[in-house]
């Protein structure tokens, strides 16, 4: 097995997307543990990623160069930052169904690695550790001890079904919440898991909209392995598309590069790189550090932009609104961002997804 560094983990530029509330929402130690999170928004926050038509991050622009559209309507942007860190409040969802257990080690590494990158030491930067198998549990409270959430991941065995709704659901209702939320810091879901759900009470429209509702932006490293395939797949994909995050699938293409690949037979399959081998280890161990390290980079650092909504005032009102950044001095980029927010309830207003 190769020894992961922490230094191993690099910094990308990426984009949320998430919606500010009229009102800071305090911290509350002493809030029973059902307690939901929710938000009203008349602000908005838009955290943007911007690459090129080769995947690089486009890194030098300032406000004057984006724009704004709610529902067509363009807005007049308020806020803008491209600061190198800000804080944040993660959640980190991990898949202990049986599903992961044939490399738990290397992403049990690779989970303890995130944690340390997203979790430094400083009071600014918070987490929370849940698992989920045939049931979803909050392992680690809301906390800036990252030690405190790598020692549990330490001691976690897969085993069983999976109940990722029902940890999406935790997340947003059942944790200790932290001063400023969703403004300083904001809110971020990282699943480490395939995508699959074989045990949970809510169901993904519920937790998707609940998510939506509560500021959250969803990541995901997918432990798919290469060569499977996966009818859980759009699961991850809406999560986290749909929220403004995206995933990572580090053995999605392993052997891809691979000469011999599915064309020299052995006793465990036909595998150029042989399982048990360093360079079997070696492959397996870069490509989810890379993902790992793309996650935390997009976590970290992304433009973010703040505006107040101007309405038409002849429109009709909605119950969730559909808003589209732009660079147009540069046509050819690709903007990712979440794409609508969910206003204040308006008596009348039209549905928004899924008919609510």
């Amino acid at each position: 097995m190769i020894s992961i560094s922490r230094s191993a983990i690099a910094g990308s530029l990426c984009g949320l997307f998430l919606c500010l509330p009229a009102g800071t929402q305090q911290a509350q130690p002493q809030q029973p543990p059902a307690a939901r999170i929710t938000v009203s928004v008349n602000e908005v926050i838009v955290p943007v990623t911007v690459t090129d038509d080769k995947g690089r991050f486009v890194s030098n622009l300032e406000a004057r160069d984006f724009r704004i559209l709610d529902e067509g309507r363009p807005q007049r942007i308020s806020f803008f930052s491209h600061d190198q860190r800000q804080p944040v409040v993660v959640g980190f969802l991990v898949d202990l169904s049986n599903s992961t257990k044939t490399h738990w080690k290397t992403y049990q590494d690779a989970i303890k690695e995130l944690i340390w990158g997203l979790l430094p030491g400083d009071k600014r930067y918070t987490g929370y550790l849940i698992s989920y198998s045939n049931d979803a549990e909050v392992v680690v409270n809301t906390t800036w001890e990252g030690d405190k959430l790598t020692e549990e991941v330490s001691k976690m065995k897969p085993g069983g079904g999976a109940a990722l709704y029902d940890a999406i659901y935790k997340a947003c209702s059942k944790r200790e919440l932290v001063e400023g939320e969703p403004y300083q810091p904001r809110r971020v879901i990282v699943i480490v898991g395939d995508g699959h759900d074989t045990a949970s009470q809510k169901t993904l429209n519920e937790v998707l909209e609940l998510a939506q509702r509560s500021m959250v932006t969803i990541y995901a490293v997918s432990t798919q392995a290469f060569g499977f395939n996966n009818e859980f797949k759009d699961v991850l994909e809406r999560l986290t598309t749909e929220t403004g995050g995206h995933v990572e699938y580090p053995l999605d293409s392993l052997y891809k590069d691979v000469s011999g690949y599915l064309s020299v037979p052995s006793d465990e399959g036909n595998y150029a790189l042989k399982v048990g081998t360093g360079g079997y280890a070696a492959e397996i161990s870069a490509a989810i550090i890379k993902a790992v390290g793309g996650i935390q980079g997009e976590v970290t650092t992304q433009y973010v932009l703040r505006y107040n909504p101007d309405v038409d005032p002849e429109a009709k009102p909605k119950l969730m609104r559909r808003i589209r950044v732009e660079v147009p001095t540069l046509p050819g980029v690709k903007i990712r961002a979440r794409g609508y927010y969910y206003p204040n309830v308006v008596p009348g207003a039209s549905p928004g997804p899924n008919g609510q």
